[in-house]
């Protein structure tokens, strides 16, 4: 595996996942009783936005400025963006010696949390997380990260193994982030195995995949697939285009599917998905919103 988040950081994908995971926690917690936040690709705990610049062997254009970037400075965020854009400048500023400074709408980012702080920032007491990661350097600086705090566990592992061997929980609610990198021809079957095992060990549990739309990525075949599943829970898909097919980008959106979403979740996220898509557009037919695969009853 040699994909490093390093280099797309702060992006207009990492602005849409951070920000539907932070709703859908802030909404499951909506219940006193304690939940699991599995982490199935956790990468590290935050991100030097001054490395994105350099590349495995040759410089590269950093990705943030076209998405969290876009977002500073800016008095109309939704709710739900706001909440991530504070989170992100809140572990800025607690990352960089110059923390004086760090945060503000002027100021340029120069550290980015990834998945797993921004989960175990917004965690109660009650609540635990597992963070697994199977790249032995990337699993060594999320070790690090998180060395010390009580209820958050690092696991140097295979994460669709971690699905299998930690549901269900004794808390018996989870929710699951399914991050992977998308470099194995295989993924999208691991993603439906684990799905269907996650399911049968914890029917009520929450699974988010994140998902690329290109055009190997063949999303409409998962779909079909996923939708053969016998008794498939309420699902939707939250999507962002920053430009359509034809608007010459390699990566033109990306989307998570949400299985058991919390009550009511769908219709802030539609309205954060529309919000984004003009916002962080990179050509033309950018859109987003949420599409319901199988409707709440």
């Amino acid at each position: 595996m040699n994909y490093r988040h390093q280099f797309h950081a702060g992006n207009f994908a990492d602005v849409l996942k951070h920000a539907v995971l932070l709703h859908l926690l802030r909404a499951l917690q909506a219940k006193e009783k304690g939940l699991l936040y599995l982490d199935t690709h956790a990468g590290r705990g935050g991100y030097d936005l001054s490395a994105a610049s350099i590349g495995t062997k040759l410089a590269r254009a950093p990705e943030w400025p076209l998405g969290v970037g876009r977002l500073l400075g800016r008095s109309d965020l939704p709710p739900e963006l706001a909440d991530y854009l504070e989170a992100v400048q809140t572990f800025d500023r607690s990352t960089r010696s110059d923390n004086l400074l760090a945060g503000s709408s002027d100021q340029p980012p120069r550290f980015y949390p990834g998945s797993p702080w921004l989960a175990a920032a917004h965690l109660r007491p009650q609540d635990r997380a597992i963070l697994c990661e199977r790249q032995p350097d990337e699993a060594a600086a999320l070790a690090g990260e998180f060395t010390g705090r009580r209820r958050i566990s690092v696991q140097k592992m295979d994460g669709y193994t971690a699905v299998r061997a930690t549901l269900p929980p004794p808390e018996r609610r989870a929710l699951v982030l399914i991050d992977p990198p998308f470099e194995s021809g295989d993924e999208w079957n691991s993603i439906l195995s684990v799905i269907e095992a996650g399911l049968a060990r914890l029917p009520s549990g929450t699974f988010v995949v994140w998902y690329p739309l290109t055009a190997r990525a063949r999303v409409d075949v998962f779909y079909r697939q996923l939708l053969a599943f016998r008794d498939l829970p309420p699902c939707y898909t939250v999507e962002l285009l920053i430009g359509g097919e034809d608007a010459g980008l390699k990566l033109w959106g990306c989307g998570l599917l949400v299985i058991n979403p919390p009550w009511g979740s769908a219709r802030p996220l539609d309205n954060l998905a529309k919000w984004l898509a003009p916002a962080l557009a990179q050509g033309p037919g950018a859109t987003g919103g949420v599409h319901w695969l199988v409707p709440e009853q």
